[in-house]
This record gives C-alpha cells, sequence and structure tokens, in this order.
C-alpha cells in the first residue's frame, strides 16, 4: 500500500496525518508506505512530452501497490495542486479497480469539499474509493509536538489505515455500459 502526500510543507500536518494511516496499515497486517512528492520531480504536466526517470517511477509506485491513500491539505476548498499534478500523470493503469483511500487536512473548517473533488477524480479513473474517508479539520490546534491531541480523530486516521488493508483486493464490479464510455484521463 502507498500513502502519497500532497504536501510539500516541511512540518506537514497532511504527512504526519499519513504517518498515523500507515500506523492503522500496520495494525491491520499490511506494509505500506509514503510517497512525499517532494522528493519526486514530476514537471506540469504535458502530454506531448516524454515522461521522465521519476513520473515513470512514481506511476510504478502506484501502479504496483494493493492500494492507495491519497493524503492532501486544503487550499481554497479543494486538493493542492501539486496532488492534482501527480495525478494528472497517472491513469486508468495506476487507478482502475484500485482501492483508495482519502484523507484531507484544513487549517479552518471541516475539509469536505477537498474530499469530494478527490474522490470524482479517483472515480473517473475508475478506483474503488472507500466510504470511509478521513479528515483532520483545525490542524493547527489538532497537533501539539507533532502529535494529535484528540484520541477520536487518531483513532479515525488509523481505521482509514486499517480498512485500506480490508478492502485492498476488494473485488471489482463488473462492467457496466457506462464503463465502456469513460474517456477519463
Amino acid at each position: 500500500m502507498v500513502a502519497v502526500s500532497g504536501s510539500l510543507r516541511n512540518a506537514s500536518r497532511t504527512r504526519r496525518s499519513l504517518e498515523i494511516v500507515l500506523e492503522g496499515v500496520t495494525d491491520a497486517g499490511g506494509t505500506g508506505e509514503l510517497i512525499d512528492l517532494e522528493e519526486y520531480m514530476l514537471p506540469p504536466l504535458n502530454p506531448e512530452d516524454e515522461a521522465g526517470d521519476d513520473v515513470v517511477a512514481f506511476r510504478r509506485s502506484l501502479r504496483t501497490s494493493d492500494a492507495i491513500v491519497l493524503g492532501t491539505p486544503m487550499y481554497h476548498g479543494s486538493y493542492s495542486g501539486v496532488l492534482k499534478n501527480a495525478i494528472d500523470h497517472c491513469g486508468f493503469d495506476e487507478f482502475e479497480g484500485k482501492t483508495v483511500g482519502l484523507l484531507a487536512v484544513a487549517g479552518g473548517s471541516f475539509p469536505v469539499t477537498a474530499l469530494d473533488h478527490l474522490r470524482s477524480v479517483c472515480r473517473a479513473l475508475d478506483a474503488w474509493v472507500l466510504p470511509h474517508q478521513a479528515a483532520v479539520p483545525n490542524s493547527g490546534s489538532a497537533f501539539q509536538d507533532g502529535q494529535l491531541v484528540d484520541d477520536g480523530l487518531e483513532t479515525r486516521l488509523e481505521t482509514l489505515g486499517r480498512r485500506t488493508v480490508t478492502y485492498a483486493n476488494i473485488e471489482p464490479e463488473p462492467p457496466t455500459f457506462e464503463s465502456d464510455h469513460n474517456e477519463g484521463a
């Protein structure tokens, strides 16, 4: 399983939240890897350009994983441009039929629109998006010294990790008329 951090901030609360999700993965008997987009040189997508080594490596990490958790800070009511660009470099080969968990972190109120936007994109790529999602609102006060201060919130993040493992190999839905017409990525 891979957890993709859509934040480039040094003291990223999104990254820290994904680390807690990965604790849930381990608790469920799975293994997980944190993918920090800062470690990849993913240029703004130009479909006419040949993919560089980092793009190929990033895609391979997603394609070969059993499941994916996407984590993002909320910017202007949606998910980060860094994560958007990373997803744009991917397509059905990386997402189709794959279980995807969602996490959004906000400095203010509940980041529901960021989660909704990610859910729509993943579904357009024919991923199976977990019904359980996790959000960290008011993240500035949710963490102290890198630790969550709300046990309920920590449980929700760990649950996202456990459910990602539980449903990582869920049987895909049979093809439908609509699936043959999804132009997608």
